[in-house]
């Protein structure tokens, strides 16, 4: 077993062992049956899937983005 101390701003050190374990630097948290289960997320976009309705291509994203960032600049 290891311990770690939350800070006053709520944050933690993950011990080098256990960062090794989850070989990753995304992780998310889980509660179950009162306890906290920290798992790896291999991608960003997994950790996201709750946020979307249906899968848009990145770069469809990124074109909307540029053209509502521009939009914003010329008005």
């Amino acid at each position: 077993m290891t311990t770690a101390k939350i800070t006053r701003k709520g944050q933690v050190t993950i011990p080098k062992k256990i960062r090794k374990l989850l070989d990753g630097d995304v992780i998310q948290f889980e509660v179950v049956k009162g306890k906290v289960i920290i798992k790896p997320v291999k991608s960003v976009a997994g950790s996201l899937k709750n946020y979307v309705k249906k899968y848009i291509p990145l770069d469809k994203v990124r074109e909307k983005i540029w053209s509502e960032v521009a939009d914003e600049k010329t008005t």
